[in-house]
């Protein structure tokens, strides 16, 4: 490619939706550094990315979904039920190496539960979703009830408090080796090409000879796996589990993926825009306890984000195409002339 071609190809970004985003992100850093000099601190940026570290390992399969023309709002009662159910059989004398395999099956099986109703049986993902985000937050909360189950063995524990590699933990890097994976899969491979047509149109995709189903299928029991494993990441860094182990995060979830450029309709999105969204967010977040705002004001705010992520693109979006309209209008009042 030429350095032309390159620059091009960098003015567009520029001009697009992440490139409004990386401004965003830059000012937000700028402010919060101006706030607080440790705020640019290794000690701090690791910080800033291990307290929300869970959702944004689930925010990469929920761009998947959502780009898929599909949504999964029980992942976060899928990360509650295996971290309790982990933390449930180690109170009776399993070892944690097996509640850790029982609690990724049960990810996975809840998954492929979610994917049955919806590929196969053809009901709608929202309300599926909907329905199973109750039962598993349900089936957590009886198998602790209010109770808090800790005091797990120090490795464990050590997993998700402490560095591995560097001045990184475990989570941290999960996360950026499926960042890494996921880039591949959905720019590089003719399976993302599948989730990209499917999104764009299902019945378009399934007389191209795209197996629909059997990408969903994938896709839902990737995001069962996938949240089983950010609740038993969670597990560790808290040293203790409740019933309500992550109630809520699928708000913090879907925002940053509709924040990152993806559109809710399906379809459309990239995870660099979803990575620019979660270091928004992120920054967001700390900037905003460094301000000393409360957590319900900061949810409020991040409530305030969601409804931006999808009103703003939508109405960028008739604009262009008002402006095309009129556009072709006048060309050919321009030929009579």
């Amino acid at each position: 490619m030429s350095s032309e071609g390159f620059l091009l190809r960098i003015w567009r970004r520029f001009k697009s939706w992440e490139g409004l985003l990386l401004v965003v992100l830059v000012v937000i850093i700028a402010t919060n550094a101006e706030r607080s000099p440790a705020y640019l601190s290794i000690g701090n940026q690791i910080n800033l990315f291990q307290l929300s570290i869970e959702k944004i390992i689930v925010a990469l399969i929920m761009a998947f979904l959502i780009i898929n023309a599909e949504i999964d709002l029980s992942v976060a009662s899928m990360m509650g039920l295996s971290a309790c159910l982990l933390a449930w059989m180690y109170e009776r004398g399993v070892p944690v190496p097996v509640g850790l395999l029982l609690g990724l099956l049960v990810g996975v099986l809840g998954g492929l539960f979610n994917g049955f109703w919806i590929a196969i049986v053809g009901l709608p993902s929202l309300v599926v979703t909907l329905a199973t985000l109750i039962m598993y937050r349900g089936l957590a909360r009886v198998l602790l009830e209010d109770r808090s189950i800790g005091h797990f063995p120090e490795w464990f524990d050590a997993l998700g408090q402490q560095s591995l590699v560097g001045p990184l933990p475990l989570a941290m890097i999960v996360f950026f080796l499926l960042l890494a994976l996921a880039i591949v899969i959905l720019q590089y491979s003719a399976f993302g090409r599948y989730v990209f047509v499917i999104g764009n149109s299902s019945d378009v995709a399934r007389y191209s000879g795209v197996k629909v189903r059997r990408v969903k299928m994938i896709l839902f029991t990737a995001a069962g796996a996938i949240a089983a494993i950010a609740g038993l990441l969670f597990a560790a860094r808290l040293g203790a589990v409740r019933g309500d182990l992550a109630n809520g995060f699928e708000l913090d979830v879907i925002t940053m993926v509709l924040l990152g450029g993806v559109s809710i309709f399906g379809g459309s999105g990239s995870l660099f825009g979803v990575f620019l969204s979660i270091l928004i967010v992120l920054n967001l977040r700390n900037g905003m306890s460094l301000a000393n705002i409360t957590g319900h004001v900061q949810t409020g705010v991040i409530g305030v984000l969601l409804i931006l992520s999808v009103l703003v693109p939508n109405l960028a979006n008739q604009v262009r195409d008002t402006l095309n309209r009129r556009r072709q209008a006048g060309r050919p009042q321009e030929a009579d002339a």
